[in-house]
């Protein structure tokens, strides 16, 4: 832990702040840090209480309080006079809707102020009663850094007896960045009770922890993938932009003085490419892609979608470094505000906040197939670290996707392409991978391989979007040439450098 939260709890006790709300789900190391508060501050008694057990902590008084709230919050009076304590309460905040206890916890945030006592309530989350937002002071528990971790696995390590090198200690440290303490201790027990000693081995079992994490989770979708840039025809300018990304997440970068990447948002009409896109960083960079479903950030429940998004933000960081993929967040944020209550506005402005101060290596792609309904907030400078617009393919790319469709079916084909690429203006990638479908469906039904009039006239045959909703693409078109979005293909007669 480090130093700078210890102080701030110490500070908060000595200052005799009545009442405290460490936010965290991990109750055993609330309780280690607290012991350890109390010996810094001159040997305070800690006190524990829960609704099952009841107190623990006070000689001759064990399970006193058990199943009685409100005798919990007078443990504290049977103490000697001037004897200092913290009591920690656990599933505490349960009770708070009780008018007597929110009572009781009103006279002491008043009265523990005169004396060196302090109450400690431990959750996850807690939605305060109106009363008690002034009594009651939170102190937001952080995950284990690296500093804690390393220590924790190095222990349990040497503890087995066989400590680990300097290396692989390192390793494991950064891989298990983002767990709790106690997700720590289990993937250390598992692999002492496979081998009997920790080792690089586990950094597969690591992974396999935050998988399984992201799967209990129904606010992120884990996605594997394995598709590469060389899946995605043209968009060269943005494949040259991304690369130069994927470079700034390394050490070298970091002596540089650049700062980790933040993330980029592809604008565009359905099917140019941008889910594909998405899924090809992640694996391109080797990293795990978390999808995320603006929709499951929202609850009918005040103040529940603001929590489920700040549970949405831990767990992307426990799987740092990692790309974080907001699919269609023009739909989750692009309606209006007054007929949800302005939580959408509360929830995209913590989105915001997280994506401009954030410094976990959690790269975020954000796709939208509209543009005219997105919150201007989310398009300024420094949300994202550039927006792309990914148009209908042109001449060029077309014949490219066109030969890279037509390569994963048939990867030896001759088939030629000049004349279905000029007779496919319009399409985008989507409806070009269909044209190829439907040609083999044409000729297969007939019992033939498929050519080049199959594919001719599966063309012909398909409504292109760029016909049935031209208005919006002609939206796309102006919207970006007002300098708002960089084009992702490369222009015709420039270089790259110069699409930049």
């Amino acid at each position: 832990m480090s130093q700078a939260w210890a102080d701030q709890l110490d500070l908060l006790i000595r200052s005799r702040s009545p009442i405290l709300w460490i936010r965290s789900l991990e109750e055993e190391r609330v309780e280690v840090l607290l012991e350890a508060a109390a010996q810094r501050l001159g040997g305070r008694s800690l006190l524990r209480w829960d609704f099952i057990d009841g107190l623990s902590g006070a000689p001759n008084r064990q399970g006193e309080a058990a199943r009685n709230p409100m005798a919990a919050l007078a443990s504290l009076d049977g103490l000697p006079e001037g004897q200092g304590a913290i009591l920690l309460l656990r599933d505490f905040h349960r009770y708070s809707d009780d008018p007597a206890i929110c009572r009781r916890l009103r006279n002491l945030a008043s009265s523990l102020r005169q004396v060196p006592r302090t109450l400690v309530i431990t959750a996850p989350e807690w939605l305060l009663p109106r009363e008690l937002e002034d009594c009651i002071t939170l102190l937001e528990l952080p995950l284990p850094d690296a500093a804690a971790i390393g220590e924790l696995l190095g222990s349990i390590a040497r503890a087995s007896g066989m400590p680990l090198e300097a290396a692989v200690l390192e390793q494991l440290t950064a891989a298990c960045h983002g767990l709790s303490e106690q997700r720590v201790r289990q993937i250390a027990a598992r692999a002492l009770a496979r081998r009997g000693c920790l080792g690089g081995e586990d950094l597969a079992e690591v992974l396999e922890e935050k998988r399984q994490a992201i799967a209990k989770s129904e606010l992120l979708e884990y996605c594997p993938s394995e598709a590469t840039p060389a899946d995605i025809g043209g968009l060269e300018a943005l494949k040259h932009w991304l690369d130069q990304r994927h470079r700034a997440f390394s050490e070298e970068a970091e002596r540089y003085g650049l700062p980790v990447p933040r993330g980029v948002l592809l604008v565009g009409p359905q099917g140019t490419g941008k889910s594909l896109t998405a899924k090809a960083i992640a694996h391109s960079w080797g990293m795990p892609l978390l999808r995320l479903d603006v929709g499951r950030l929202f609850a009918g429940l005040v103040g529940a979608s603001e929590a489920r998004t700040r549970d949405m933000i831990q767990r992307a960081e426990a799987m740092a470094p990692c790309v974080l993929w907001i699919d269609e967040i023009d739909k989750g944020f692009g309606g209006d505000p007054r007929s949800d209550g302005g939580t959408s506005q509360r929830v995209l402005a913590s989105l915001l906040t997280w994506m401009a101060e954030k410094t976990s290596a959690v790269f975020v792609v954000a796709t939208a197939n509209g543009v005219e309904k997105l919150p201007a907030e989310l398009l300024r400078k420094g949300r994202f670290d550039e927006i792309f617009l990914l148009d209908l393919p042109t001449t060029e790319e077309r014949r490219a996707i066109l030969d890279l469709q037509l390569g994963r079916r048939r990867p030896a084909h001759t088939i030629p392409l000049e004349v279905l690429a000029d007779r496919t203006e319009g399409f985008s990638g989507a409806e070009l991978e269909q044209t190829v479908i439907e040609a083999m469906h044409l000729a297969f039904g007939e019992n033939r391989d498929f050519g080049e009039a199959d594919l001719i006239t599966a063309a012909s045959q398909l409504v292109p979007l760029s016909r049935t909703a031209k208005e919006q693409l002609d939206g796309f078109k102006q919207w970006a040439s007002s300098g708002r979005a960089r084009p992702a293909s490369r222009l015709r007669g420039v270089t790259n450098s110069d699409a930049r």
